[in-house]
This record gives structure tokens, C-alpha cells and sequence, in this order.
């Protein structure tokens, strides 16, 4: 029931892609007279729809299996606001980074789609966001930027040139990182290369790359830029595995033991309390370069019931 797609490269030789299978064929298909689930499966093949299990038979499974999309959509669209609140407090770090896309540009470099600096500075949007992104560190942070630098700049064309024609290079660079700031795109995108908008997988690598590298340039620390991992910003997305590996890995194997039994609402309530403050990010999330793996978790104080109680407040002896 798998085709193939068969298209022509730039020398004209054959190029054949294999195994894509109609969303119909797919196995557990839903009929089309299943209106109301039709349309739900084809909200998820639009990613309008979370994936992403979060009950029944998939909680039993003890295999780890890749992050939904939407999740890791969401995810790389805090990381990106994050960036770009960290790329605008590094002038130097804009200035190359423009000055690197206007040579690639300029001086026939030859550059395909992916970059992770629009400098056209065309607003780049989140197709998908959790609640609350908005009042996030850093979106605070690059509002009040933004508001700072409207009440100075004017509002006619040749007086807002005469303006930033007399600022000095000590006030054009921060001017300069936060406007460049709104073209940094971090985002992943489901790679479709044959939809007319559609992402190439290479193209998708690129950018994450080039965005790996502005974060290290910047410095930039996730944790340090307010996100943590709550029951509603991913806990409550992955399955059990997903969540006892984020436990293990922040808070200790002890802690991920005594709580594997639970059931995956109480499971990820737990989890949250126990990676508090620990510093764990899953892995869109995480620096690259060596610094990348989690460190060793500290042993993390557990609840009476979780730590040799018998679930009613009474700590069970030792004989």
C-alpha cells in the first residue's frame, strides 16, 4: 500500500522517495463515517492536534518513543523567544551575525533555504504555542525592550533617520540586536518538501544548527530564561517512559523508583515537584557541544509516602 514520489534533480538525473503511504492506508484508519474523528485525525495531519498520548494503552508502554511534532514545536518556540531576548543583549553577536548573511548574500555565497536569521526581519510567528507564552521571562523582556525604544524613536520618516544617523555606535548596536532579533528562527518545522511552503529536511537541520550555534554564542541558559517542566508544558504530553527518563535524569534513579508505579496523571504531578529546581530540559531544549548531557542528578528529598510510608503518614519500620 506504500508509493513513491519520483522527481528530477538539478542535473536532470532521478530521484525516487520511497514508502509514503496515503493517511487512509495507514493502520487504525478511522472510517469516513466517523465524522467527528475524521476530522480529529485530519486536525493532527495538519498538526493542529496534539499526538501526543495521554491515557490508555500507550501508559503501559515501556519503550521510549520520539517527542510529538507539536510538542517539540512548542518547545523550540519558548527556546526561540528565549534566543532572541539573548541575541538582542549581544550586540557584537548581531552584528556578526548580520554582517555574516549580508557577505553570504552579497558576495555570491551560495545559500539555500533554512537560515536562522531572517534578515529581511519578516516577523516570524509560532504556529504552535502553549498558553502563557506570552507572559513569559523572556517575552517580558523583549516587550519592555520594544517599549523603551518606541518612546524614543520618531514617529516621521526623515526625522527617525536623522535620529538614528546622530545616535552613536554605543546606542545603534542594541538598537541594531534588538531589531535583528525578530528575524531569529529556532523553530522546528515538520519537514514537507513537497508542499509549495513545505521545509526540506536538510533545510530544517541547517537552521537548528545555525541556531545551536547563535545559543552558544549568546549563551543562552533555558533555565536561566524561566522555563521548567511543568505538568502542562510537557509532562502531561509524553508517555510514562518520557517522564520517568526526564525524572531519572533530574532527580535520580531513587526518585524515578518510587514513583513508576503510579498512574500517569499522579506520575506526571510527582514528576513536576521532583525536577523542581533541578535544571532539567528535554532535548530540543538542551545547549549542543559538550555541555549538552544532563549533568548527574542530586539526590532529591522525597515525600513521606514515596520515601517509606505507607500512603497514610505512618513510616513503615525497618526490621
Amino acid at each position: 500500500m506504500a508509493g513513491v514520489f519520483v522527481s528530477l534533480d538539478r542535473e536532470g538525473a532521478p530521484v525516487f522517495y520511497r514508502g509514503w503511504v496515503r493517511p487512509e492506508d495507514e493502520p487504525g484508519h478511522t472510517p469516513e463515517g466517523d465524522a467527528e474523528s475524521g476530522t480529529d485525525q485530519a486536525a493532527q495531519a495538519s498538526g493542529s492536534v496534539d499526538p501526543a498520548p495521554e491515557s490508555g494503552e500507550d501508559e503501559e508502554d515501556e519503550t521510549i518513543k520520539p517527542l510529538p511534532d507539536r510538542l517539540v514545536a512548542e518547545l523550540t518556540a519558548y527556546r526561540t523567544l528565549a534566543l532572541r531576548d539573548a541575541f538582542a543583549c549581544h550586540p557584537d553577536v548581531a552584528l556578526t551575525a548580520l554582517l555574516h548573511r549580508l557577505v553570504r548574500d552579497h558576495f555570491g555565497r551560495v545559500m539555500q533555504g533554512g537560515a536562522s536569521l531572517e534578515v529581511t526581519l519578516r516577523s516570524v510567528h509560532f504556529p504552535a504555542q502553549i498558553a502563557g507564552l506570552n507572559d513569559s521571562a523572556p517575552a517580558k523582556a523583549i516587550q519592555d525592550r520594544h517599549e523603551a525604544w518606541a518612546g524614543d524613536l520618531p514617529q516621521e520618516d526623515q526625522a527617525l533617520w536623522d535620529y538614528l544617523q546622530a545616535l552613536d555606535l554605543h546606542s545603534r548596536l542594541p538598537l541594531l540586536a534588538h531589531c535583528l532579533s525578530f528575524g531569529v528562527n529556532a523553530l522546528y518545522e515538520k519537514p514537507n518538501p513537497y508542499s509549495a511552503s513545505g521545509m526540506s529536511q536538510s533545510a530544517l537541520e541547517r537552521r537548528l544548527r545555525e541556531a545551536d550555534r547563535l545559543a552558544v554564542a549568546t549563551h543562552l541558559d533555558m533555565v536561566e530564561a524561566g522555563w521548567r517542566p511543568m505538568v502542562e508544558n510537557y509532562l502531561r504530553r509524553v508517555t510514562k517512559p518520557r517522564i520517568l527518563e526526564a525524572v531519572r535524569e533530574g532527580a535520580g534513579e531513587q526518585a524515578a523508583g518510587l514513583i513508576d508505579h503510579l498512574k500517569k496523571a499522579d506520575l506526571a504531578r510527582e514528576a513536576e515537584r521532583l525536577l523542581d529546581g533541578s535544571g532539567w530540559l528535554p532535548e530540543p531544549l538542551r545547549r549542543s557541544g559538550p555541555d549538552a548531557a544532563p549533568e548527574a542528578p542530586a539526590e532529591t528529598d522525597l515525600p513521606a509516602f514515596l520515601s517509606g510510608g505507607d500512603g497514610n503518614g505512618v513510616e513503615i519500620a525497618a526490621e
